[in-house]
């Protein structure tokens, strides 16, 4: 059993990759003296991590693909939310659109890196998974984070009816030659609870500013883990939705849709975690 728990917490740390590398290149750009804006430098760094990851085959192109994908909707909730004040990027930067640094995608996309990293990492399979029924919500959840501007916000409702449905939706996970499972809305109030706590973490380096934490840091509300709960939920369905068009595309069980069609090379079969799905 203590095997199996270290064994969970090396593969949750290499999901995390991306993430930590998010949060070493804030680390280092409230600490350095900068030749350039750090905003700018943030993006820099990112796109590095991002071609290393690729170059070092610990990501693969699909995966890359979907954080491309995950930061053009994350830019989009950026510049909606901050154009209505509810949290801001006070610093100058070049790559600013509308206010927002183009860098603060990535933030959004390193959740999803974390989820497509598990998934092939942790070889994760689902019962009684309601398909449909979950697409139809991630997008009135995703829609909800806009409309909630101006209309009452409908998440807790929304919330309540997906883990209703979701209730005995459990997920299958490999650890070495076992597998365990675990309801999957538990494992969505985990990570929207580990999120939160890297919330806390970026706010202080400066990524970016809540109202109330514009001349003194404060730590953020705990009512931001249901904020990314749901995000953790909309981003799920998604690539889980993503997964599913591939299979339907025809490309096998651990192969790559755009490795097929550019004929890259496949990554190493040898490493020890399993192969993409």
């Amino acid at each position: 059993m203590l095997h199996d728990l270290l064994l969970f917490a090396r593969i949750e740390a290499q999901c995390c990759v991306f993430a930590v590398a998010i949060f070493g290149g804030l680390a280092l750009s409230k600490l350095l003296a900068l030749p350039i804006p750090r905003y700018d430098f943030l993006l820099i760094w990112c796109l590095c991590v991002q071609a290393l990851m690729l170059l070092t085959r610990i990501e693969t192109a699909d995966e890359a693909l979907v954080i491309c994908l995950f930061h053009v909707f994350g830019l989009a909730l950026e510049l909606f939310k901050t154009h209505h004040g509810s949290w801001a990027y006070p610093e100058f930067a070049y790559t600013k659109f509308w206010g927002v640094p183009l860098y603060s995608g990535f933030m959004y996309a390193a959740v999803a890196s974390y989820l497509v990293q598990a998934f092939r990492r942790l070889d994760l399979h689902f019962s009684e998974y309601p398909s449909d029924v979950a697409n139809l919500f991630a997008i009135l959840l995703y829609v909800n984070f806009f409309t909630n501007a101006w209309m009452p916000d409908q998440r807790w409702g929304l919330a309540t009816a997906l883990v209703a449905l979701m209730w005995k939706t459990r997920v299958d996970f490999r650890l070495g030659d076992r597998r365990y499972s675990m309801p999957l809305v538990v494992s969505f109030a985990l990570i929207g609870f580990f999120i939160w706590l890297a919330e806390n973490i970026a706010t202080f380096f400066g990524a970016w500013r809540y109202p109330n934490q514009r001349d003194v840091w404060h730590s953020v509300h705990y009512a931001k883990i249901s904020s990314w709960a749901l995000l953790v939920i909309l981003s799920f369905v998604l690539i889980a939705r993503l997964k599913g068009l591939k299979a339907s595309l025809g490309v096998p069980d651990g192969g790559s849709y755009l490795l097929s069609r550019l004929h890259l090379p496949k990554p190493d079969a040898s490493r020890s975690e399993p192969p993409s799905t």
